[in-house]
């Protein structure tokens, strides 16, 4: 599958990457070599292969829960680079 460079320029945009324009086309190419993988990967018969849902064929040691020492709002609020209203202050990211 080919990728132009404007399709580049908008996955870019999309996921928030500098991409310098002197390097518009090598990324056009790594990108276009990522989706041909996929493709391939597309093919593999897997009908008859059960999903996992872990790659490691153990399982986790439970424990039991226990009650802590809380009650550290501002302890916790004095790491964080900005607060507001005894909650952490985060930059808007959504438009």
């Amino acid at each position: 599958m080919a990728i132009d460079t404007q399709t580049v320029r908008r996955i870019a945009f999309l996921s928030r990457l500098k991409v310098e324009e002197e390097k518009i086309e090598a990324t056009k190419e790594e990108f276009s070599k990522i989706l041909n993988w996929i493709e391939e990967l597309n093919e593999v018969n897997t009908d008859d292969v059960e999903p996992l849902i872990s790659v490691n064929d153990t399982t986790l040691r439970m424990r039991e829960d226990e009650v802590t020492a809380g009650n550290c709002r501002d302890a916790i609020l004095k790491n964080a680079p900005a607060a507001e209203y005894d909650y952490f202050a985060v930059p808007k990211v959504v438009e």
